[in-house]
């Protein structure tokens, strides 16, 4: 706010006082001319009045300048303190500021408590996604021992359950402050090749070749969570792939983008956009009833907490191609040194 734009707000406040010490004068000056008195008083009395008027003006003025660069400085806070208010100079601004206190007050309690619910929702479903792997883990093994023709149909019905309890976990994991990120050089290709293992029996159960290339480099990333990340792409890919192929390579060794590419039904032009959004299955999950919006939002939010990007190329019922950049931006710890763990 400019000096001019401070003076008329200033003037604004105060035209009821300015419009009385007015007419006062008005009426000072009529009366000198009614009873005709001499103008030398008139003239003297004009001008004391006006130099005592304009002092205390000027001093009230410059306390108002003083008050509102005191509240321009706290909004640019990032901590609004009641205390730091400037002290009232009214009965009606000391009610505002009580008033002001009263709601921070008020705002502070159901804070407080939406992250009390929060939190102890998280810690139920955080025992509950660890709890389910028990009877998951038994549920395998009594499978595993069976040679029923179902056993096969069976297990990999239940390895879907174990992904929708890890994902459960994963996503409480990812939306807790606390998420622990260690950051180190890692060879890609043996992340990858543990995360294919994992689904090698959906290959084999659902009749899908696979096109691996070796991928020769380094990454600065975290195995754990970039397996999860990869994992979630690979998961849609065996989803909506009935026939053909999935390879996996690196399309630019430079940049180090891996390529995780299938066959399948592909993603509709106009959900293209979207994909990445919480919830959001588009054409695709609503016609197979399969997508839970869920995977690629987290794949999209671990990857920005690692420094890595994400884009779908995909065309429907030719395919998908999902590129993922792992040339990670260093991060730099205050002595210039590359930090290689920590919460990103």
């Amino acid at each position: 706010m400019s000096k001019q734009e401070v003076l008329i707000s200033y003037l604004r406040m105060r035209r009821g006082t300015i419009g009385f010490f007015g007419t006062c004068v008005v009426l000072f000056v009529a009366i000198f001319f009614l009873y005709a008195l001499p103008a030398e008083p008139l003239l003297y009395a004009i001008v004391l009045c006006l130099s005592v008027g304009l002092l205390a003006m000027s001093r009230d003025m410059l306390s108002f300048i003083r008050q509102h660069q005191v509240l321009q400085s706290l909004k640019q806070s990032l901590v609004l303190d009641v205390a730091s208010f400037p002290r009232p100079q009214s009965l009606l601004e000391k009610d505002y500021q009580e008033l002001i206190t009263l709601l921070e007050e008020s705002e502070r309690k159901a804070t407080a408590s939406a992250e009390q619910s929060r939190r102890e929702l998280m810690e139920y479903y955080t025992l509950w996604a660890h709890q389910i792997k028990t009877p998951i883990s038994a549920m395998r093994l009594v499978l595993q021992s069976q040679d029923e023709a179902d056993s096969g149909e069976l297990l990999a019905e239940l390895f879907k359950i174990e992904q929708y309890a890890d994902l459960v976990l994963q996503y409480l994991r990812i939306e807790s402050p606390s998420t622990d990120f260690v950051l180190k050089r890692q060879s890609l290709d043996p992340i990858v090749r543990q995360v294919l293992h994992r689904y090698a029996k959906l290959f084999i159960r659902q009749k899908i070749s696979l096109d691996f290339q070796e991928l020769a480099c380094e990454v600065l990333t975290d195995e754990k969570w970039l397996a999860f990340a990869i994992g979630q792409v690979l998961s849609n890919a065996l989803k909506y792939t009935r026939q053909g192929m999935i390879s996996i390579y690196l399309e630019d060794q430079e940049k180090k983008v891996l390529v995780i590419q299938d066959t399948g039904i592909g993603i509709a032009a106009e959900d293209l956009p979207r994909v990445f959004e919480q919830g959001f299955t588009g054409y695709t999950g609503r016609i197979e009833k399969k997508a839970t919006g869920i995977g690629l939002y987290l794949c999209k939010r671990v990857l920005d907490k690692l420094s890595h990007t994400i884009s779908i190329e995909s065309e429907v019922g030719k395919g998908t191609k999902v590129k993922i950049g792992l040339d990670t931006v260093e991060f730099f710890d205050p002595y210039g040194n590359v930090r290689l763990s920590g919460e990103v």
